[in-house]
Parts: structure tokens; sequence; C-alpha cells
């Protein structure tokens, strides 16, 4: 008998992934640019397998630039996942009942400052990319969080730490993890090398293949990666889709201005970093999720202006000027620097915005003063801001000298006075300065400790040794409930008026992001600016009173238009006939609309 065998069935071919003709064209130009020696070809093919794996697939058309990401609703909170403690729960649901029960509906998103496991920096210091650190709590917390606000997360893409499994594989010499971090010799001209901290550019280390020097830029537990080497570009495309499957929504490019380093030169800015920026971008245009990309670059104006690129590098920029810029103002009592950098500053371009923000986890940046305030100026803020308490953190110049980077303090008590010393003031001035960013054309963003009016928190710098920790207290959360239930605590005061003010922001179309923005001339006392509705349809005058003084402005002097009917937006005042003035007490700010 003859048997006859059906052939074997084949294996089905796997199709290639449809690749829109604009996202393929844009990648193989910049993957060009980049790494003009690898492989073109297999370098697209493992860019778009590694941001899109499997069977996911980037979108037909990718977004256009447009104000179609955000709206005069948005506002985030910047947080650490432990800004909360109780001893008993895990942080992150602590956090979670805080933004549930006290900030929902108020704020539309939250900045979670690294919530992976790390060995220093408080978070910064990374040892994997692709868990959560268990002493806050679990992926699951993550997105819990991620499904009821907007989820802003750290993409700590410059460097990791050296005791994470990246680093460990390079001093091993295991592929391709021997490639992985950038090295120099001591011999090399450093000399141009900006640097945003004191300690020694290079760490010595031993690997399989003998003595090394690895480049350190913020410290010596934080190691830079090699970008010239693409499969460091790649594992970050890993790790950013991997980000994104757990609910991020906005992702911050930590210290990306220092991405790409080259001996002799300053390694700050450099063409393939913004480049680097681009091929995201890129990507996040094709993505089913509406990913925004949020650059973290603490330099001079102009510098941080440019990571907008022609539209096609960040959706949003830091404000990093402002925080110096209004704790002048409000020190001096004087709006004279703020409305110069203010006429200054361009309106963002279609389908970017500015992230407006007054304190943060890491101080009040110095740096972003350069060029908009004297060096009187500046040092008369920092010799305040000691007087009141506050630390300073230092970086090393081309000379060898060291230089103010940033001024470690809580804003609250940064602004317990002014340059004439403390006063009755501060709860007043304080508020001042959280309704100013409110106003500005952009989306504002709250430190907690902001939020709360929380104090410097010197047994936290005693404990860690590092000056950082002034700005970075935990709350007993129970203590925290009892202080907001108490309204005549200062926690529940500042608290409570942030929220209602954001509220009612929330509400008015002339503060969506892109609205138009002029600043006004009232005299230096007074700072202010118009906005109006996309739509042309409300308009806010925003004044604010920089200092302790009772000042009256001519109404005529604001050119309302005869015939609307124009109220405060704050404190619900009428603001009638126009031959009259207009009276602001010490600090009060006023939002006048039609």
């Amino acid at each position: 008998m003859e048997f006859f065998y059906a052939d074997p069935p084949e294996k089905p071919a796997t199709l290639p992934k449809p690749i829109p003709r604009r996202l393929r064209d844009g990648l193989q130009m910049l993957l060009q640019s980049i790494y003009p020696d690898s492989d073109q070809s297999a370098l697209l093919d493992q860019t778009i397998a590694a941001f899109w794996p499997g069977n996911e697939h980037p979108k037909r058309r990718g977004r256009v630039p447009a104000n179609t990401l955000w709206s005069e609703k948005d506002s985030y909170v910047i947080t650490y996942g432990n800004s909360f403690v109780n001893g008993e729960h895990k942080p992150l649901d602590l956090l979670f009942d805080f933004l549930d029960t006290r900030l929902k509906g108020t704020a539309t998103g939250v900045h979670i400052l690294p919530y992976f496991p790390y060995t220093s920096d408080d978070g910064f210091a990374i040892t994997d990319y692709y868990a959560v650190d268990s002493g806050l709590g679990a992926w699951e917390d993550i997105g819990r969080i991620a499904e009821n606000f907007r989820l802003m997360s750290d993409l700590v893409i410059n460097h990791c730490s050296s005791q994470s499994t990246f680093f460990n594989e390079y001093l091993l010499g295991h592929a391709p993890y021997d490639r992985f971090f950038f090295e120099a010799s001591p011999d090399d001209d450093l000399s141009m090398v900006v640097r945003p901290r004191a300690h020694p550019l290079l760490r010595e280390v031993e690997t399989a293949s003998g003595t090394r020097h690895v480049w350190c830029t913020f410290s010596h537990d934080q190691v830079d990666f090699d970008f010239s080497n693409p499969e460091v570009m790649l594992e970050f495309l890993r790790i950013l889709r991997f980000h994104i499957s757990k609910g991020v929504r906005t992702l911050r490019l930590d210290a990306i201005a220092f991405l790409w380093k080259e001996v002799g030169s300053p390694s700050i800015h450099l063409r393939q970093t913004h480049e680097i920026v681009r091929l995201i971008r890129l990507l996040a245009d094709y993505t089913a999720e509406p990913l925004v990309l949020l650059t973290e670059t603490n330099v001079p104006n102009a510098e941080n202006l440019s990571y907008f690129g022609n539209r096609n590098e960040a959706h949003m920029v830091y404000n990093f000027s402002l925080p110096p810029l209004l704790l002048h103002a409000l020190l001096h009592g004087t709006s004279k620097h703020l409305n110069a950098w203010q006429m200054s500053m361009p309106p963002a371009q279609l389908g970017c915005t500015y992230f407006n923000f007054t304190a943060s986890h890491d101080g009040i940046g110095m740096r972003p003063a350069e060029g908009l305030l004297s060096e009187e100026d500046i040092q008369r803020v920092i010799d305040t801001a000691e007087k009141f308490g506050g630390r300073l953190s230092m970086r090393k110049m081309p000379d060898g000298s060291t230089r103010t980077y940033e001024i470690n303090i809580a804003l609250f008590d940064a602004l317990k006075g002014t340059i004439e010393g403390e006063d009755e003031w501060n709860i007043e001035r304080f508020l001042c300065s959280q309704i100013i960013a409110m106003g500005l054309e952009g989306i504002p963003g709250f430190y907690i400790h902001s939020l709360l009016a929380t104090g410097n928190d010197h047994d936290g710098v005693e404990k860690s040794g590092h000056n950082r920790a002034i700005n970075r207290h935990r709350w007993h959360y129970p203590d925290l409930l009892a202080q907001l239930d108490d309204p005549g605590s200062r926690h529940a005061r500042v608290f409570n008026a942030l929220t209602s003010i954001l509220q009612t922001r929330s509400k008015q179309a002339a503060f969506h992001p892109n609205a138009t923005q002029f600043t006004l001339q009232l005299g230096e006392q007074l700072f202010g600016f118009w906005r109006q509705s996309i739509d042309r349809s409300q308009s806010i005058f925003a004044i604010h009173n920089l200092t302790g003084e009772t000042i009256s402005i001519p109404l005529m002097s604001l050119n309302l238009i005869d015939g609307d009917t124009w109220s405060d937006l704050i404190s619900g005042e009428h603001i009638g006939g126009f031959g009259g003035d207009l009276e602001f007490a010490p600090y009060q700010c006023r939002w006048i609309t039609n």
C-alpha cells in the first residue's frame, strides 16, 4: 500500500508592520544624521520594533501641531511617591487617597517623581526602569492613579545608578552593555564642559577590559549613558513603550540637555541631542495614546526655548526663568525685571506650550536668571534666601571656581519676608506667587509642598546630608489631614485658597494655555497681563500687587470695554464705572473679566 503524506503547512509569513511614509521618511532622515555609520535599513527596523513591539503598530496618520492636547482645565501636581506616609499603608495608596479626596476636579494631572528602584538622589539614580520601588507600591498602584489623572513620569535618560544591572553588565564586559556608558580619559581636555555640579566629572572604575573612566554629570553614583551607541537609544525606546503601556501620558525628559557628549565640546545642547528629542517626538506623534513631551533643561532662557524646535521637539518646556524672577519681584516689590522678561517671551507656537511652576523638588535654579537679573540682584536674592533658612547648591565653572546653581528652600519660607526682613504678609505674598503662575500663558504645575505651605525641613537636611532635602518633607498623613481640616492652620488657608482659585481658573476660556497674552504697564509695584480667549469672547486682566502697601490705579488705565459687565473672579467684586480708581490691598491679586 502506498501512503501519501501531505506537506507540513508552511508557517505564515510575518507581515511587515504598516509604516506610514511620513514616519518612515522622518525616521530615516534622523537616524542617518544621528548614526551615519550604522546599517540604516536594519536600524530603522530595530527602531520600529523597539517602540511598537509584537503586533503593535503606529497610527496611519501622525498628529499635526495643534492646541488640542490641553485646555484651561489642565494643571499638574508635582510630588514624590512617598510625600505621604503613615507606617501602615503603601505611600502610593496614600497619594491616591489624597489626590482622589482633595484634588479630584481641581488638578487634572500628577507628576510622580521617579518611582523606580534607586540608590541615590531621591530616585534619579535608577537601578531598574521596568519596576516600581517596592517601598512605594506596585505597577497596579501607578495604574490606578493613571486611570484618574493624567500621569507624568520621568524618563531619566541621561544616566542611571552605578549599581544598576546595566552598569554591572558593563563592568563585566557583557555585550551590548559593554558600550552603554560614556568613557573619557583624564588626559582629555574637558575644560569646555558645562557643569551643573562641582564634583570631578570622571570616575575611575575597573572593568573586565581594564581601568576605565566613566562620565558622571551629576554624581559618581549616576553614570552617563553613551547615546552614540544606537543600542542605548533602542533600549530607551523599549523603556518608553513599556511606561506608556503602564499609563504614562506626559513624558518628562530629565536632564536631556546633557544627553550627547563629545570631548572638546561643552557637551550640552549638541545637535544630536536635539535630533534624539525630535526622534522621540516623531514616534510620539504616531502613538495611539496622546503622549506629551516635556523637556527639563535648567539653563538660561534662550537655550531653554530652543527645545521647542520648529514645533517638532518638546510639546512643553519648563518656564525655568519664572521661579527666580518671581522670587526677585516679590522680595524687592518690583515688576521691572519680570515685565522685561515677560515682554520678551515669544508666544508658544501652535502645538506647544509653557509649563509654569514656581518651585520644585530641586530648588530654585539660578542659571535661568543669568542675563535677566544683574549679578547684584542675583546675590541679594541668594542672601535673603539664606537669611530665611535656605541652603545653596554649587556648580563648577571652567576656571575652577564655584557658583550658585540653585537655592534649596521651601518657597513658603522663601517668601516669609522681603529683602528688608520678615513681616506679617507671608501667606498673602505666597498666594500672590501662585496666582501669578496660574494666570500666565501655559499650563501651571504646583509642587506638593507649595500647595500645602510646607516649610523648610531642616531635620531632613541633617539626616540625609543633602541640601535638597530641605524641600522634600514627608508628611505623616494623619497629621497632614488634621492640619487641612483645621481652617485656622496656614496649611488649610493656603490649600483651600489655591484649590478654590484653581477651580475658578478651569472655567475661564481666556486661561487656555495658548490664549493671547499681553503685558500691562501699570508701574513697578504691580505685575499685570491681559489674556484673551482663542475665540476672543473673554478677556481677563490679571493684576497683582507685589508689595505690602495698598495701591490704587485709575480704572481708565485698563481700557475696559464700555458696555461690558466687568467683575473680579477672585473676590467676586463687581467692577463698575470707568472714572474711579481700583484699589489693591497688600499682595492682592485680581482677575477682572467681562
